[in-house]
C-alpha cells in the first residue's frame, strides 16, 4: 500500500511536471478533454436542470390524481385535434356522478378558470388577472399554501359568498403596504372580502397553474357572475384524488365507468374523455430528455476521442523522454508493474485536470445563463461524478500502450538510449 501511495505522488509530480515544462503541448493535449467534458457535462446539466424544473411545476399536479380531459397528455395535440375538439368538456354533472359514486376516491373537485378581470382596491387595480372558481375540495387535493388569512368555510361555500382568495402577486399589487386580509375589493361591480392570500410561487417558469396571478372563489360563488357554461371564454378542470393505496389503474376503471354511464356512451362506443396522471408526463418527457442527453453525449465523445489521442501522444513522448531513467529504475529492481502504474496514473491525472477544467467551465457557464433565464441550472453531484469518471476511463485507455512501452523496456538498452 504504501509501494502504491509513493508510485501515486511520483506521477502526480511528474504529471505536473509536465503542465510546468511544456506548458503549450500539454494543454493543446488536454484541450481536447476540457471540451469533451465540457460539452457531455453542459447538456446533461442544461436537460437535468431543465427536467428538474419541469417536474417541480407539475408536481402540483399530484402523483395520486387523475384529471379528467378531452385530450389524452401522452399525445401530440396536432395530430388528432379535431377528434378531441368535438368531446364534451369536463361538467360539473361529472363531478357530482363521480363524488357520489367512486368508492376509490378521497375526494373529487371541479374547477372552472376565465381570465382577463381587473380587481381594485381603492386607487390601486390589477388588471387580467384570471378568476379560478373551485368547489370545496379542491385545496385538499392541490394542497395549495395560505400564507396568511383562511380557508373559505362550508357556508360561505355553500352560500355562494363573496369572499375571495388572493395570488401573491395580485395581493401585493392591489394592498403594497397594507395589510389586507378582511378588506373589500371591487371585482364584477361587487364587493369581495379578502379573507387571506397564497404563498408565492416562486419564479418557475413552467408551473402548471401560476398561482401568484389568481382570484380564488368558491363555484357556487362565481357562477353567479360568470356563464359556467360558455366552452369559449371558461376552461374546466375535472380532479379524482385516490384513496391511499389503491392503484391508479383501478381507480381510473371506475372513472371511466362512471363517466361512460353519466354521458350515456353505448357498449360498443368509445371513449369521449381521457383520464389523465401526473406519470403519462413524465414518460413525454424522459423520451425528449433521453434523446438530448443522446445528442450531448455523442458529441462529448467526438472530442474525448480527439483528447484521448493527444494524451496518448504527450504520453509517449514522456516515455522517451525519460527513456534513461526507466533504464536505471528497472536496473535497481524495479518492477514492470511499477514502471507501468507509474505512466498509467501519471496519464490518468493528466486527464483529471483536463476533467476538472471542463468541470469548472461548465459550472460558470451555467451560473452564466442562469442569471440570463427565469429558472436556475445547476450541475448535480451526479454529473461532477461522471465528469470525472469520463476523465480517469480516458486516461486509462489513452495511457495503457505508452505505459506497457515503458514497462516492457530493456534495462540495458534503456539506459544506453
Amino acid at each position: 500500500m504504501i509501494v502504491f501511495f509513493k508510485i501515486v505522488w511520483e506521477s502526480l509530480q511528474q504529471a505536473l511536471g509536465s503542465l510546468r515544462g511544456n506548458k503549450l503541448r500539454t494543454f493543446l493535449s488536454l484541450l481536447g478533454i476540457t471540451i469533451g467534458i465540457f460539452c457531455i457535462i453542459t447538456v446533461k446539466s442544461a436537460v437535468d436542470s431543465l427536467q428538474a424544473n419541469i417536474v417541480q411545476g407539475f408536481n402540483e399536479l399530484g402523483s395520486d390524481v387523475i384529471y379528467l380531459d378531452k385530450m389524452p397528455w401522452n399525445e401530440d395535440p396536432g395530430e388528432n385535434y379535431w377528434k378531441y375538439a368535438k368531446r364534451p368538456d369536463a361538467s360539473y354533472e361529472d363531478y357530482t356522478a363521480i363524488k357520489k359514486k367512486s368508492k376509490l376516491t378521497e375526494n373529487t373537485s371541479y374547477t372552472i378558470f376565465t381570465g382577463g378581470r381587473t380587481v381594485k382596491h381603492l386607487t390601486n387595480s390589477v388588471s387580467n388577472a384570471f378568476i379560478m372558481g373551485s368547489t370545496f375540495e379542491y385545496a385538499s387535493i392541490q394542497n395549495l399554501k395560505i400564507a396568511e388569512g383562511r380557508y373559505f368555510s362550508t357556508n360561505e361555500y355553500e352560500t355562494g359568498a363573496n369572499k375571495v382568495i388572493l395570488g401573491y402577486k395580485v395581493y401585493n399589487e392591489l394592498f403594497k403596504s397594507l395589510d389586507g386580509v378582511g378588506r373589500e375589493v371591487k371585482l364584477f361591480g361587487q364587493d369581495f372580502q379578502v379573507i387571506g392570500y397564497m404563498e408565492s410561487e416562486g419564479d418557475n417558469a413552467f408551473n402548471f397553474l401560476n398561482f401568484d396571478d389568481v382570484i380564488w372563489m368558491g363555484f357556487n360563488t362565481v357562477k353567479k357572475y360568470v356563464n359556467v357554461k360558455d366552452e369559449s371564454t371558461v376552461g374546466r378542470m375535472l380532479n379524482v384524488k385516490a384513496v391511499k393505496g389503491t392503484e391508479m389503474a383501478e381507480l381510473k376503471g371506475e372513472i371511466a365507468s362512471i363517466i361512460r354511464s353519466v354521458r350515456r356512451l353505448k357498449p360498443m362506443e368509445g371513449d369521449n374523455f381521457a383520464l389523465n396522471e401526473l406519470s403519462m408526463l413524465a414518460e413525454v418527457l424522459d423520451k425528449v430528455f433521453s434523446v438530448l442527453n443522446i445528442a450531448g453525449f455523442i458529441i462529448g465523445i467526438f472530442a474525448l476521442v480527439v483528447g484521448m489521442f493527444s494524451v496518448a501522444n504527450i504520453m509517449f513522448v514522456s516515455v522517451k523522454e525519460r527513456t534513461s531513467i526507466i533504464g536505471i529504475k528497472k536496473a535497481l529492481g524495479a518492477k514492470r508493474y511499477i514502471i507501468l502504474m507509474e505512466f498509467l496514473i501519471e496519464a490518468i491525472i493528466l486527464c483529471i485536470i483536463g476533467g476538472l477544467i471542463g468541470l469548472t467551465l461548465v459550472f460558470i457557464i451555467l451560473k452564466i445563463i442562469s442569471m440570463l433565464i427565469p429558472f436556475a441550472m445547476t450541475m448535480s453531484l451526479t454529473n461532477m461524478a461522471i465528469g470525472v469518471f469520463s476523465s480517469i476511463i480516458v486516461g486509462i485507455i489513452s495511457g495503457i500502450l505508452p505505459a506497457l512501452q515503458a514497462s516492457g523496456m530493456d534495462p540495458v538498452e534503456a539506459i544506453r538510449a
